[in-house]
């Protein structure tokens, strides 16, 4: 079921969803509310990555982006019955109300149940002080969707707060994986690490801050022709351990005393990631000790400033 508004307010919104609700029956299930501030070209993209997401986690997804109209105005959208997984809330604000988006949202979270917030593209800084942000108890970024993606990552890694978290992390989350595994089967102490990536990916300095967490050293990040991350090579007394990826879909694994073996290793679509990012609703430990070994890199190499 599917209800438009035109030019309405936060309880007209709520007037609707109950009028839904005794149509087609309440959602029963919802785990959380999804804030997703998305801008006005990615919207399709982005609300086809909620509709993935919600399937796996119903939850009431409200959806906000920037409209072009002259006038001041509210319009919104509900999708609430057998079409999608729990509720849809997709608002899109014209004129001056696009400031004061944190009012119109805060009398429609689920209550009694955690707040995500999500930035698909270019989010504010730092997440955590933002009127948006400030509603949510875990906030999701997008360094990759950045027009910037080191530096933004970077900033991130500075004023990282509890809550936050990137999904320049979940993409990772098959290369932590597959190297864990590695330094699981062969043991030697490993004496230097190199992550090659394209030249703003900011995923493979993220991999090698990890890296420098995990095994105590400096990994080095160097830039390749990508696509994405394109090898990790970590060096032992025994040889080295090497993952490569040349298009981004498969890679070559090599190690000591192992022959070479093919493993897949695709890049994956942004509702995958969120889908998994989604899963957990506490603090990554990881990515967090990642994230400081990644502000520390940068503080040393500064000279401390």
């Amino acid at each position: 079921m599917i209800t438009t508004l035109k030019d309405t307010t936060a309880q007209g919104i709520q007037n609707a969803i109950m009028a839904a609700r005794e149509s087609v029956g309440a959602a029963s299930g919802m785990v959380f509310t999804l804030l997703v501030d998305t801008p006005a070209a990615e919207y399709d993209e982005v609300f086809d990555a909620c509709v993935e997401a919600g399937r796996e986690h119903p939850s009431r997804i409200i959806v906000t982006t920037d409209g072009s109209a002259k006038a001041d105005r509210l319009d919104a959208e509900l999708h609430i019955g057998d079409e999608v997984p729990g509720e849809i809330i997709s608002l899109r604000f014209h004129g001056e109300v696009a400031h004061h988006k944190s009012s119109t949202l805060l009398p429609l979270l689920l209550p009694d149940s955690p707040v995500i917030a999500w930035w698909p593209r270019e989010a504010p800084e730092p997440v955590s002080e933002d009127p948006l942000g400030s509603l949510a108890q875990r906030r999701i970024t997008d360094a990759m969707g950045s027009t910037d993606p080191l530096g933004r990552l970077l900033a991130r890694a500075e004023g990282l707060a509890a809550g936050d978290t990137d999904l320049t992390w979940t993409r990772l989350t098959p290369w932590r994986a597959l190297l864990a595994a590695a330094l699981d089967t062969h043991q030697a102490p490993v004496v230097g690490a190199t992550v090659e990536a394209a030249e703003h990916n900011a995923a493979g300095l993220l991999l090698a801050a990890w890296l420098g967490s995990r095994l105590g050293l400096d990994a080095a990040f160097v830039t390749s022709d990508g696509p994405g991350i394109t090898s990790v090579r970590l060096a032992t007394a025994e040889g080295d351990i090497v993952l490569e990826r040349g298009d981004g879909k498969m890679a070559t694994f090599t190690a000591p005393r192992t022959p070479p073996r093919s493993v897949a290793l695709r890049r994956r679509e942004i509702s995958a990631l969120i889908t998994e990012e989604l899963r957990r609703l506490d603090t990554d430990k990881v990515f967090q000790q990642s994230m400081a070994c990644l502000a520390s890199n940068v503080r040393r190499n500064n000279g401390g400033a």
